[in-house]
Parts: C-alpha cells; sequence; structure tokens
C-alpha cells in the first residue's frame, strides 16, 4: 500500500480542520437564540429606568455586533490555520521534491531563484513607493512654466465660478456665494463692475460670444441677462510673485482675508438685469449660451436643463431625465449641442442641431456625481466627477472613454483650452493640475505660503489670447488668481 506523500497529509489535515471549523459555526448559531435569552433576563433583572422596547433594542444591536465580531474572529482563525498550513506545506516541498533530498547544486539554485524573485518584488514596491515622490520633482520646474501673476481680493465669501470674456476689452468675471457678480481689469486687478442683481448665491458667469452682456445663475432660482459697460484702467508694473524653493505650507484659518476691507465697494455698480429667466423650481447652478448667443441653457437643482429664447426670455425646451440634482451645463462652441452633469453619476448629450428634434444620449462613465462635463473644440467631452476621475470622451464613439485621468481628491468645474487642448483640473484639496488631451500629466500649479489657493478651488478658466494671463482660478478663500503658462515649455517638458 503507497504511503501518503507530506503534500497529501498536510491537504487532509486542512481539510479536517475546516470540517472543525464548520461545525463550530453551527454550534455557535445554535446557541446564539439561549446567549440572547441569557442575556435579556440578566438585564431584565437589573434596575434599570430605560423603557423596555429601548432595553430590547438594545439587546438586539449589542446581539449584532458581538455577532460581526465572533464573525471576524472566526475569520481570522482560519487565515491563520491556512498560513499554518502553507508554512508547513513549503517546508516539505523544500526537503523533497518526489521523495529524493536535493543536491547541493539544486537547493543554491532554487536558493537563487527565490532570491531573485524577493529582489524583484523589493524593486517593484520600491517603485510603487515612491512614485509620488518622483512626480512630486517635478513642481520644481513646473514653477518656472506656471506663474502667479495677479490676486482678485474682493469677495466677500467663496467663488464658485470665473470666465473671461470673449470680446474686446477682455475682463475677468467672477461669481460668488456673496450674491455678487464682479468684473475685473485683468491687468490691475481692480474690479470694474459689480452686479448686485440677484437675491442668492451667484454659482455662475458665462460672457455673450459678441456683445458685452453677460449671463449669471444663482441659487434665488433664476437667471439674469444683465449688460456692462467697462473702460480699462491704465496697467500698473506687476510684483514678482515668484518665491523660491519648494514650499508646501497648509493654511490656517488666520490665513484667510477675513478682514472687512471690500475692493468692490467703489466700483459702479448694476442692479437690474435685462430680463430674467424665472422657470426654475430649485437652485439654478449653471448656465451658458448657445453658439450665436440667441438663446442661453440653464441647470438647476430641479433636476431640469432649460432652454431659452434670449430676446423674448420665453421657455423654448425643458430637458428632463436626469434623476438627480444637476451639477453643471456647457456648450459646444461651435455646434448646438449641449452637455448636462448631475448628481445621478451620468451626463447627457443633447443635440438641437436639427430644429424639428432634439436627441439625447446618457453616459454613465462615473461612479459618483458627476461635477462638470466640457467640450472641447474637436469632437471631444471631458468630464469630472466626485469619484477622482476626469475622462475623455470622442463624440461619434462614446461607448467608452479615450482616455482616463486618476486624482486623488474630487474635480470640481475643469476647463480646456480651446488651442492647445489642455485641461486644467481644479481640485478640492487646494490643487490645479494641467493634463493634456490624452490623460498625460503635464504640471501642478504652485501653492504654498505666498501663491496659491487656500480654500478648495471651484473652477479654471483658460484665455487664450490674453499676454499676461491665460489661466484663471477660483476658490472658497474667496480670491481668483491669474496665472502666465509657459505653454511651449510646458509641452516640451512632456
Amino acid at each position: 500500500m503507497p504511503t501518503e506523500s507530506g503534500s497529501w497529509a498536510a491537504a487532509r489535515q486542512t481539510k479536517q480542520k475546516r470540517k472543525s471549523h464548520s461545525l463550530s459555526i453551527k454550534r455557535t448559531n445554535s446557541s446564539e437564540q439561549d446567549r440572547l435569552g441569557l442575556q435579556r433576563d440578566m438585564l431584565e433583572g437589573q434596575d434599570s429606568k430605560l423603557p423596555p422596547s429601548v432595553r430590547n433594542t438594545l439587546l438586539e444591536l449589542f446581539g449584532q455586533i458581538e455577532r460581526e465580531f465572533e464573525n471576524l474572529y472566526l475569520e481570522n482563525l482560519e487565515l491563520r490555520r491556512e498560513i499554518d498550513t502553507l508554512n508547513d506545506r513549503l517546508a516539505v516541498e523544500g526537503q523533497a521534491i518526489d521523495g529524493a533530498e536535493l543536491s547541493k547544486g539544486q537547493m543554491k539554485t532554487k536558493a537563487s531563484h527565490s532570491t531573485s524573485q524577493l529582489s524583484q518584488k523589493l524593486k517593484t514596491t520600491y517603485k510603487a513607493s515612491t512614485s509620488k515622490i518622483v512626480s512630486s520633482f517635478k513642481t520644481t520646474t513646473s514653477r518656472a512654466i506656471c506663474q502667479l501673476v495677479k490676486d482678485y481680493v474682493g469677495h466677500r465669501d467663496g467663488l464658485w465660478d470665473v470666465s473671461v470674456t470673449r470680446t474686446q476689452p477682455v475682463v475677468l468675471g467672477t461669481a460668488s456665494a456673496d450674491h455678487t457678480a464682479l468684473l475685473w481689469s485683468i491687468e490691475t486687478g481692480k474690479c470694474l463692475i459689480k452686479y448686485v442683481g440677484h437675491a442668492g448665491s451667484v454659482n455662475s458667469i458665462k460672457f455673450h460670444p459678441t456683445e458685452q452682456i453677460a449671463l449669471t445663475a444663482s441659487g434665488d432660482q433664476t437667471a439674469h441677462i444683465w449688460r456692462y459697460m467697462v473702460q480699462l484702467p491704465t496697467p500698473q508694473p506687476m510684483a514678482d510673485t515668484s518665491i523660491s524653493g519648494e514650499e508646501e505650507v497648509d493654511f490656517s484659518d488666520k490665513d484667510e482675508n477675513d478682514g472687512d476691507g471690500d475692493a468692490s465697494s467703489d466700483c459702479p455698480t448694476v442692479r437690474v438685469p435685462l430680463t430674467a429667466l424665472k422657470s426654475h423650481q430649485g437652485v439654478v447652478i449653471a448656465a451658458d449660451w448657445l453658439v450665436g448667443g440667441k438663446q442661453a441653457v440653464t441647470a438647476s437643482w430641479d433636476r431640469t436643463a432649460n432652454l431659452y429664447d434670449v430676446e423674448t426670455s420665453e421657455l423654448v425646451h425643458s430637458l428632463t431625465g436626469h434623476d438627480q440634482e444637476l451639477t453643471h451645463c456647457c456648450t459646444h462652441p461651435t455646434q448646438r449641442l449641449v452637455v448636462t452633469s448631475s448628481r445621478d453619476t451620468t451626463f447627457r448629450l443633447w443635440d438641437f442641431r436639427d430644429p424639428s428634434i432634439h436627441s439625447v444620449n446618457v453616459f454613465q462613465g462615473h461612479t459618483d456625481t458627476v461635477t462638470s462635463a466640457v467640450f472641447t473644440v474637436g469632437d471631444n467631452v471631458v468630464s469630472g466627477s466626485d469619484d477622482r476621475t476626469v475622462k475623455v470622451w470622442d463624440l461619434k464613439n462614446m461607448r467608452s472613454p479615450i482616455a482616463t485621468i486618476r486624482t486623488d481628491s474630487a474635480v470640481n468645474r475643469i476647463s480646456v483650452s480651446v488651442g492647445q487642448r489642455i485641461i486644467a483640473l481644479p481640485h478640492d484639496n487646494r490643487q490645479v493640475r494641467l493634463f493634456d488631451i490624452s490623460g498625460v500629466r503635464l504640471a501642478r500649479l504652485p501653492r504654498s505660503n505666498r501663491q496659491g489657493h487656500r480654500r478648495m478651488v471651484c473652477c479654471c478658466a483658460w484665455s487664450e489670447d490674453h499676454p499676461t494671463c491665460n489661466l484663471f482660478s477660483c476658490g472658497f478663500d474667496r480670491q481668483a488668481i491669474g496665472w502666465n503658462i509657459n505653454i511651449p515649455a510646458l509641452l516640451q517638458e512632456k
């Protein structure tokens, strides 16, 4: 009769242990009711001021907690048994192969092989653990590529949105939770116009493609269209805001601009809109102009997006279908296309190119709130989400993304440059990162104790042809920041 090898014996022993383990679980389950009854009797025997229903509920909850810990304990025991079994099996295999002892040369070869495997694992672990450190060194060179130029300070609450005019003179617009929208001189940082027509937080600001008209969305359930006329002041020499070294300092509350100074108090004020769009039943979180500027689209927490005729203020279409609140809306720069994003983890593409019908496509590429989805000049849509990913989609085939960017923080309202197709990602963790359209990381904007945002960065906006600043960011630290991005050097770094 053949004798059992060491591996067969170990396997049989493991099977017996698992059998005894299953029996112990059955015994535990069978005695569970007895234990609960005993605990209930003990609790009833004590002098307690709790009502009986509350005591019974507590007993049931404590019993559930105890069962969870017991299951974890049993799983831990089973894992330990399996580890011991594997160790025994490795010890047996290390002593004999097919019942014959290894020669000295064979043992040496096997030891060398094991050592090389361990070395490879260590190399892989080292590479993974140092990848973040190595990537952080790239920000040192990024300081020469991405430089802070100007701070725009004057709001009395956090900023939700930032935008740049498409017509001359080129000015900056900011939307704030302090119920105002401000227009700024990009060169001097001086407030030019203050709009105070809303009764709630101003959540979005977009400029008309050809006229000096702004579109703002608000928490007062309306969107306003208002006209502005600005005269740019004489530019002043800018101070050098660059800093030396790689400083990464967390900000405390005392670093914020909490003073009572209001830089916008002496600038001209617009109080009444040209027209108000009032068809929503909830917060209007975003608004944008369709190509040509004759129609506007709004997105609301009432789960709908509305398309309006600007001249008559009439509702043309109500875009329904999202299951939860909308977070953003964006229009294509050259075609009658609209994309809306929502807390329901989807974004929808609405097609108004055919006047007789409008079609809609739903895209489920994220696992959490889609915070924004924007068009590029070409045939791409870029979506960002609270699931810490950004995805690039091809309009011709949107079954799956053509690129996925994974980050370490939730992504807010993203912006894509028209000319260079560079994506700017504002994050909850105060970071602003730059990627190309294929998902390759290009740079991170400097963040230190002298420059950068102190709180969550809510939005970014590109200004393609402005010589001084070509990227703007705004955050909940009550300020907007203008950055100069050396595009050729940035692309060369890639």
